[in-house]
């Protein structure tokens, strides 16, 4: 059987186009030696007959963006879409407004304050994520001196 004929069959056989088939040159007469849809099959099999990767998307564009955005390019406030909340991380505000908490606390035991609850308590409590920030925090002592 000629090619034309043979890449319909492997086309119909794989489900796909007839330009997605490649027939290897070296192998010309045992095509024409095929006279079956089976015939094409085993030469399918034997890898005389193949199928062409599909086209992929070009990442020499994507390549060169990240290459901008690596550098800081690209993030003015036309790129932003979304909340200023949803772009920062959520983990990294909490370990700030904790560590920011806890150097209070620390500052108000190294001044020996007079605190309301035991300063063990309190660590406890920002750990537990009791107060919103360190002014919260500060209150427990002006409570304490009234």
């Amino acid at each position: 059987m000629d090619h034309k004929k043979a890449k319909k069959i492997t086309a119909a056989l794989l489900k796909i186009g007839e330009t997605k088939v490649y027939i290897s040159p070296s192998e010309g007469q045992r095509i024409k030696e095929a006279m079956t849809k089976e015939d094409v099959r085993v030469l399918i099999k034997d890898g005389v007959i193949k199928k062409r990767k599909d086209d992929l998307q070009s990442k020499s564009r994507a390549r060169v963006l990240k290459e901008k955005k690596k550098k800081g390019r690209k993030k003015g406030h036309g790129k932003r879409t979304g909340k200023k909340t949803a772009r920062s991380n959520k983990k990294e505000k909490w370990i700030k407004n904790v560590r920011a908490q806890r150097r209070v606390l620390k500052e108000m035991k190294e001044s020996n304050a007079k605190l309301k609850k035991p300063a063990r308590q309190i660590y406890l409590m920002i750990k537990g994520g009791y107060f919103k920030g360190k002014k919260y925090v500060q209150s427990m002592v002006e409570e304490a001196k009234k």
